[in-house]
């Protein structure tokens, strides 16, 4: 059974929110850098810089990380063998990086994503911005900027649909 839990505009309004969170947690937008996990993520990253833009008048950088080699779940033998290079196009070493992705679950894609940002460089500060938090963590991860908190079970799913991967924009919940 499919039930969609948040709508495209309480999507938009939800990163509204979260835009004015950002520029107020880290007093304004200078020094401010986005990256957004690999995928969507990375477009709702996209639409944080779009408000950013909007409300501050300021180009924000914005990119894109691919954390699929960062994985726990991958043998050793192929950890070996890995060559960890530049993901993204601008550097973070000093910057206040806010990582971005779609849905917070176990905590084990952000504790992958920060691995993978220290290979890019030192940044001032990491904040995480998430725009569903469906909980269940099992690593000591907390998102600092939250769209919406969807406490579920296990058994339930969380789908984020997003125009640029979907056609359209919604959270639906999914019960097996």
């Amino acid at each position: 059974m499919t039930k969609e839990i948040v709508d495209a505009s309480s999507m938009n309004r939800a990163l509204m929110r979260m835009t004015y969170e950002i520029v107020e947690h880290n007093k304004g937008p200078q020094n401010i850098v986005l990256v957004g996990i690999k995928t969507r993520g990375w477009y709702l990253a996209q639409r944080i810089a779009k408000n950013l833009k909007k409300l501050e008048k300021v180009d924000v950088p914005v990119g894109a990380l691919d954390i699929s080699d960062y994985r726990d779940d991958l043998p050793e033998s192929e950890k070996k063998n890995m060559i960890h290079g530049q993901q993204l196009k601008f550097n973070i070493t000093d910057k206040k990086v806010i990582l971005v992705d779609d849905v917070l679950f176990t905590g084990r894609t952000i504790r992958a994503a920060l691995d993978a940002l220290m290979d890019q460089g030192r940044p001032a500060s990491i904040n995480l911005a998430i725009l569903v938090d469906r909980g269940h963590r099992e690593l000591p991860i907390r998102p600092d900027f939250i769209g919406k908190n969807i406490p579920t079970s296990m058994k339930e799913k969380v789908k984020v649909n997003m125009t640029e991967t979907d056609g359209h924009d919604d959270v639906t919940l999914i019960t097996d």
